[in-house]
């Protein structure tokens, strides 16, 4: 069974941490996911063991068929499902797009990148190692750096604040139009199109 890409969220597994900045690739994964059935398009869950929420489907017109993973291995080993999941499937690193919290970009904001390095985020790191390459594609999902002193394991750990929330859901709602380009269009396309948005001008 070919696949022409796979989509990864990043976040930590378990009710603790559902509502967390850390967990900003799994909300964007799920609201894809809720896209998806929205456009009446056929998403079913694949059993893959217990290291990853996998499913897959297919996007209209063009017949792309897509994966779709929520590592639950935690957030410093998600490398682990991720390779699991690009092996099995024969997909290259070049296939891969993982959405992720980034420190460096402010809330409100959200770019893709294609390779680098991986700025201390420990899910990026582990998938870099894991797949031996850092030559994945990212979107990125701003969450701003804390206020000096603050402790930055801490901040991603924690909720983001009343006042982000509609910054927040904006972001989640265009890295799912994001993601669309990016499969249907290609690289350049999504960051023409996305890299420039700005949830709080």
């Amino acid at each position: 069974m070919a696949f022409d890409g796979l989509l990864v969220g990043l976040g930590n597994p378990g009710e603790k941490y559902e509502h967390t900045r850390h967990n900003f690739g799994f909300w964007v994964v799920d609201a894809f996911l809720a896209e998806l059935n929205r456009l009446g398009e056929d998403v079913r869950p694949i059993s893959f063991g217990k290291e990853t929420l996998l499913y897959e489907s297919r996007l209209s017109p063009g017949g792309m068929r897509l994966l779709l993973a929520k590592p639950q291995t935690f957030m410093n080993r998600s490398g682990m499902a991720v390779a699991k999941i690009a092996n099995f499937f024969k997909l290259d690193p070049l296939h891969v797009l993982v959405a992720h919290d980034e420190l460096d970009l402010p809330v409100g904001r959200l770019k893709f990148k294609h390779g680098g390095g991986t700025a201390g985020h420990n899910g990026l790191k582990s998938i870099a190692t894991s797949l031996g390459t850092p030559d994945f594609f990212r979107l990125r999902l701003g969450v701003s750096r804390p206020e000096p002193g603050r402790d930055v394991a801490g901040y991603v750990l924690n909720k983001p604040a009343p006042q982000e929330k509609q910054a927040v859901d904006a972001v989640v709602e265009e890295a799912v139009r994001g993601v669309f380009l990016f499969f249907e269009s290609g690289f350049e396309k999504a960051v023409t199109s996305v890299n420039g948005y700005n949830a709080c001008p």
